[in-house]
């Protein structure tokens, strides 16, 4: 029986015969036994993991459905489940639009609401693959030592016996649970952008053990039968809008309340180490590789840091959406120096590419008018943020000896945007779980450019000491931000030399 929503008919398994047939999936839902567990069910998950594994399954086989788990929210699981966890991704850009049904999820849950079902999941014989997009604040990890600083609610989930609340909960109750059955071995495989990502989750669940005073004999088990391999993904997935499900029904002529949009562009690098197999993505384009290390910062240091560039500068000026940002005046130019001077010298890039090439195609990206990727919602979680993105960037080239000048403006749009208001007096909202820290730091301070950036620098959470204590950074920066300030950015990058 078809649900309705208004006057179309919901997408679910009743209503696959109205699609188009370009539309469908590619494999009937449900028909794949579940092998995974996704933890962090959003919009980037939906229309990137979720796409490679259909298409895999597609081509190659295997009992590698899906079970999608949502930590807090509930209502993507109940968009889902009332779709029968089917959904839609749309392809979209000036050339036009391609909508597409993707059925590799078999199933979901809500962490928070049944974590019991959550923890069985993870110690189920059937799942050999656990893949995370959870963002960097689930991890608990401070992002300049990888240390585990747990707040409360994940110190309650670790050394008490409550149903767990956090994904380092969950996860350390499901290793925990496999490990006294001896079940099979398992991959943990972060699909967050964080540099390292793969070490990182080691060291989380490492971390997590240990401060849980863990048994030993489970522990033993733990290090011995699970695999942490590292990856790398790319793809820009907007968040969803009203207008995300009004261009799904039209391609559809049913209504799809969990369907997302996302440019043409992906790629999936994955560092191969799976003890109970996997999927085969390389049928969907996905690289296998011994490892990610050098995809990873590639990609967080000449895309990440350029989206958070553009999207700082672009608040600061007022523009709502990157595409809009990067129709700035002399913003193009600022962005290519960045890539060539400070990002390309920072690092090793994979054999065979070009940082300076994989910018251009970056920037072509960018300019995607299809894609409303929100400066706002780029700049979330700054703090959390800025490191893997542009604070790595300038403690390699500081340490080769080299000027960071262009990654220091992009500290000082950091700086500005925290500041709470754009060039024409908007207000700027500060959406950081660091964000009490910032404001105090911020109201001590002198109310002079140099006084904001040695409040913020002196935070280590964010910045480290090679880079906090580095004069010639500090004074860029600080140059930069009064630029910002005296000039507004339309301005200061007219005059950036």
């Amino acid at each position: 029986m078809a649900v309705t929503v208004g006057s179309a008919a919901r997408l679910g398994l009743g209503t696959l015969r109205r699609l188009p047939p370009p539309s469908r999936p590619l494999l009937r839902p449900g028909t794949a036994p579940a092998g995974i567990v996704h933890l962090g069910l959003g919009a980037f998950h939906r229309a990137h993991q979720a796409v490679y594994t259909e298409e895999a399954m597609a081509r190659a086989g295997g009992d590698w459905g899906i079970v999608g788990v949502a930590p807090r929210s509930t209502d993507v699981v109940e968009a889902l489940a009332a779709q029968d966890n089917l959904f839609s991704v749309t392809t979209t850009s000036a050339a036009g639009c391609d909508t597409r049904v993707v059925g590799s999820l078999t199933g979901v849950r809500h962490g928070a609401g049944d974590p019991a079902a959550v923890v069985a999941l993870l110690a189920d014989p059937a799942i050999r693959v656990v893949t995370l997009t959870v963002t960097e604040k689930a991890y608990q990890l401070d992002p300049a030592t990888g240390r585990l600083r747990p707040d409360r609610e994940v110190a309650a989930d670790l050394r008490t016996d409550r149903p767990p609340a956090t994904v380092p909960g969950l996860l350390l109750r499901g290793l925990l649970a496999r490990a006294a059955a001896q079940g099979p071995p398992l991959a943990l495989v972060s699909c967050d952008n964080l540099p390292a990502n793969g070490h990182r989750l080691r060291g989380l669940v490492e971390q997590s053990l240990a401060y849980a005073r863990a048994p030993e004999p489970l522990v033993g088990w733990i290090q011995a039968a699970v695999t942490f391999p590292g990856t790398m993904v790319d793809r820009i997935v907007p968040a969803s809008t009203p207008q995300t499900l009004a261009t799904a029904r039209r391609a559809l002529g049913v209504a799809d309340l969990a369907a997302v949009t996302a440019e043409p562009y992906r790629q999936w690098v994955i560092e191969d180490d799976f003890p109970g197999g996997r999927p085969a993505w390389e049928h969907a384009g996905a690289v296998l590789t011994a490892d990610a290390g050098p995809w990873e910062r590639l990609k967080l240091r000449a895309l990440n840091g350029v989206h958070s560039a553009t999207a700082y500068l672009g608040a600061l000026a007022g523009r709502e959406t990157v595409a809009d940002a990067l129709a700035l005046p002399h913003l193009a130019t600022v962005l290519r120096r960045l890539l060539a001077e400070d990002v390309a010298a920072s690092f090793t890039p994979p054999e065979g590419v070009s940082v300076v090439a994989y910018g251009e195609e970056v920037l072509a990206r960018f300019a995607n008018p299809a894609i409303h990727h929100r400066t706002l919602q780029v700049a979330i979680d700054g703090s959390q943020k800025l490191p893997q993105r542009v604070l790595h960037t300038i403690a390699d080239l500081r340490a080769r000896g080299r000027s960071a000048r262009w990654a220091a403006l992009v500290v000082a749009a950091w700086v500005r945007f925290a500041l709470g208001y754009a060039d024409d007096g908007a207000a700027l909202p500060l959406s950081d779980p660091l964000a009490g820290r910032i404001r105090a730091a911020l109201a001590a301070a002198p109310d002079t450019p140099a006084g904001a950036v040695d409040a913020l620098l002196a935070l280590r959470e964010v910045f480290p000491a090679e880079v906090a204590e580095d004069d010639e950074v500090r004074a860029d920066v600080t140059d930069w931000l009064t630029a910002l300030e005296r000039h507004g950015v339309a301005a200061t990058l007219a005059g950036a030399r």
